[in-house]
């Protein structure tokens, strides 16, 4: 039976070899996971989505999401130096606040990773599909799209989701050098883009700056404004979390988890906030707001259409790092409730040859690459933003209780102004789910009430762990 007050006790020195995974990232590996994530699709797209929704300000939507995220980022530091075991939000909320909780964290997250992996998948079986298309190698509709868009299975979606298990099943450490190469390529893109652009800014273009003001005012049916903007970009910074899922496999916790964390936010706020400035100064935003692809529009009325087309390959070869930073996470918290028992602990075991789940890696590239050949995605996508919230706020939760409860403990890293940014983490989050689609936190609500149904099942015949 559960106990649901349970709380779990850190003892990673007396898990069974077969338990344990192998230490093996350096800070750098920590921080290209951490900007691998964050940095997909979304800074090619949101910049046009949100110039519509609050204009020039578009950049102070990009910095309040990224403060959010920010304040997010230092409990997450705190609590993992603190914590430095697998499982990110799901284990903090074990060791510090009770089974029950852990268990709607887990599950949320679970919510969170499945769906943005199959949606990049999805997202990147579209551009491999245009690119060979463009080759003169059109691929048929049954093998490319799911039965919700014509086709049988989207068959390079399953491919590239097997292909980045299957880097993953080789090693850790393998995996997260290629993928710093591939971060390289992206970051690399998106500074060509504001070198090729910069020389075009035009300060006239910031005005009126704010055009629909800063809280959110309906504007023919759709929420515009500096809030309204930052509510949808916010949902761009995300996935730093996915480097607290590797706690286990660091080298130094104390050290490189802070570095990954914090470090990766501030390096993509400083992209976003930059790319943002720059496209708005470089032309009208009226003429780019709402394009599935801004910086290539903006690239080309510049006459720069080579460089548009070098920065969306890179796009292209770049964009399975996010594949990689969330099935990474993914399996890691399936493989840790697998070693908690609350899920079958023959999932919980480690590769003797490369050191990490292989068995629970494939087992989450099946589940993924079943939602990305199969599954019409678009419908269910906002769900992984509020699994992505729920974490959020449960980690500044704990980070605030463990203040309470153990003030005098050492601490590697301390958030500064805990009992500020604890908060404005919490009520940000509060207000970015507050702001999700109707629709969307019913959907949340029944997932949640299926996994209790779950939790209430797994734990029948389940024997009693030590009490921490």
């Amino acid at each position: 039976m559960h106990n649901w007050n349970r709380r779990k006790p850190v003892e990673l020195d007396a898990l069974a070899s077969h338990h344990r995974l192998r230490p093996t990232l350096s800070w750098w590996h920590l921080v290209a996971l951490g900007v691998g994530a964050i940095v997909g699709t979304g800074i090619y797209t949101l910049v046009g989505i949100g110039a519509n929704l609050a204009g020039p300000a578009v950049i102070l939507s990009f910095g309040v999401a990224g403060l959010v995220c920010a304040c997010a980022a230092l409990c997450y530091a705190e609590v993992a130096t603190a914590i430095p075991a697998s499982g990110s939000a799901y284990t903090y909320s074990y060791v510090v606040i009770g089974e029950l909780i852990a268990w709607i964290v887990g599950w949320s997250l679970i919510l969170e990773y499945s769906l943005v992996v199959s949606a990049v998948a999805v997202g990147w079986s579209g551009y491999a599909t245009g690119f060979l298309t463009s080759l003169g190698v059109p691929l048929p509709l049954a093998i490319s799209a799911g039965p919700h868009a014509g086709g049988i299975i989207n068959v390079p979606a399953v491919l590239i989701v097997f292909a980045v298990a299957g880097l993953l099943a080789l090693g850790t450490r393998e995996s997260a050098t290629v993928n710093a190469i591939l971060v390289l390529v992206k970051v690399v893109a998106l500074a060509l883009f504001i070198a090729v652009a910069l020389p075009h800014f035009d300060a006239a273009q910031f005005h009126p700056f704010m055009p629909y003001g800063f809280t959110p005012r309906e504007v023919n049916g759709t929420q515009h404004g500096v809030m309204a903007a930052a509510a949808i970009i916010f949902f761009a910074f995300y996935g730093f979390d996915a480097i607290s899922t590797a706690a286990e496999e660091a080298k130094n916790p104390g050290r490189d988890l802070p570095i990954g964390i914090v470090g990766s936010m501030l390096v993509c706020t400083v992209i976003y906030v930059g790319v943002a400035a720059v496209a708005v100064g470089s032309m009208p935003f009226t003429e780019y707001a709402n394009s599935p692809e801004p910086l290539a529009l903006i690239l080309r009325n510049l006459g720069q259409g080579k460089v548009a087309a070098i920065i969306g390959a890179a796009a292209i070869v770049a964009l399975p790092t996010v594949i990689l930073a969330f099935l990474f996470g993914q399996s890691r918290i399936f493989f840790v409730m697998a070693r908690d028992g609350l899920l079958p602990e023959s999932l919980a075991r480690v590769s003797k040859r490369s050191g990490t789940p292989v068995r629970m890696t494939m087992i989450t590239a099946v589940i993924v690459s079943v939602l990305a050949g199969l599954v019409p995605l678009d419908a269910i996508a906002a769900l992984a933003n509020a699994g992505t919230l729920a974490a959020f706020i449960a980690v500044a939760v704990c980070m605030m209780i463990m203040r309470r409860r153990e003030p005098d403990r050492p601490r590697i890293f301390k958030t500064p102004l805990p009992w500020v940014v604890g908060p404005l983490a919490i009520l940000g989050c509060l207000y970015l789910f507050w702001s999700l689609p109707e629709l969307t936190k019913l959907f949340f609500l029944a997932w949640n009430v299926l996994g209790f149904g779950i939790y209430l099942w797994v734990g029948r015949n389940r024997p009693q762990p030590a009490v921490a």
